[in-house]
């Protein structure tokens, strides 16, 4: 068992394992070339060498994109578990030295990423040399993978998730529209008047966003059914169309809590609550294992500590 398990060290590596991963995650060799930065040829080469040192095939030739024998399928599922406990391992022993070791995969939705996540993620990088970063900043952050991230920051709705959540900051959710748009066309006194006015929706996270739940100071939820006559996937140009005075928005505070301060934007329906949209970090089953993704949730708490966009 000991001989057996020296050979297969010498077969295949940890660096051969990250190689065939890239291979596996890519439509090409020639796309795969190119996440690896070199060349086809070099690409074709190495995973020769590799097919031959294992001794059995592990990519389907002929095919318009790439495809795995089962063989090659046997090295992406066991050997991404080996490069996850290695990766563990170090992070570990780094974590015993007090550092903060490897690369670190961040999602998170685009306006707020932007806006909170990246300033904080670039301190995080700074005061940790030894670590990298990579931070993706998506609308459809639901629609990604989680082999794809370590940590994702989420905004609105809990997700469904097999991994664990850990809350962030407070977010409420707030029904708003300019002066100038309530000069023209007044105010709507309850839920349903939302229907006769002109509603803009941002179309993020997956959820049903032209269905605005509102719940009263008796707890009974009015439910009311927009027709948007305007929709962006990004909040920015949703909040400007409101302050151009083009229609009602929902927006989460963290985005307009400075022009609700300064009048430039007037939330309405006071007597009713929408569903909160708390922020949180999801931790996914491979980040929760090592240690820069507890301690990197755990700056990012506290730079949102309290909430950046609430009057202290």
């Amino acid at each position: 068992m000991l001989n057996l398990s020296f050979s297969l060290t010498l077969m295949i590596t940890v660096a051969d394992i990250e190689f065939f991963s890239v291979i596996a995650r890519s439509r090409s060799l020639a796309a795969a070339a190119r996440a690896l930065d070199v060349t086809p040829s070099a690409v074709t080469q190495r995973l020769q060498d590799l097919e031959r040192r294992v001794g059995l095939p592990l990519v389907l030739r002929g095919g318009h994109r790439i495809a795995l024998t089962d063989e090659g399928e046997l090295l992406l599922d066991r050997g991404r578990r080996i490069t996850d406990d290695v990766a563990s391992l170090v992070d570990g022993l780094a974590a015993r030295r007090g550092e903060v070791v490897g690369h670190l995969r961040i999602l998170a939705p685009l306006g707020f990423g932007r806006r909170f996540v990246a300033p904080m993620a670039g301190d995080f990088a700074e005061a940790h040399p030894k670590l990298t970063l990579t931070l993706l900043l998506s609308d459809r952050p639901a629609r990604i993978p989680e082999s794809d991230w370590d940590v994702a920051v989420h905004v609105g709705e809990r997700p469904a998730t097999s991994g664990s959540i850990r809350t962030l900051a407070p977010n409420m959710r707030v029904l708003c529209a300019s002066p100038a748009y309530l000069t023209r066309h007044g105010a709507p006194s309850r839920p349903q008047d939302l229907s006769e006015h002109r509603c803009i929706a941002l179309r993020e996270n997956d959820e049903d966003v032209t269905l605005w739940r509102f719940t009263d100071v008796n707890r009974r939820v009015t439910q009311v059914r927009i027709a948007p006559i305007l929709s962006s996937n990004d909040g920015d140009v949703a909040r400007e169309w409101a302050l151009d005075a083009r229609g009602i928005i929902v927006r989460s505070e963290w985005s307009i809590a400075e022009d609700l301060r300064t009048g430039q934007l007037v939330r309405l329906l006071d007597g009713y609550r929408l569903p909160t949209a708390d922020v949180v970090a999801v931790v996914g089953s491979r980040g929760g294992q090592l240690a820069r993704t507890a301690t990197f949730v755990k700056t990012l708490r506290a730079s949102l500590t309290p909430a950046p966009w609430r009057d202290p």
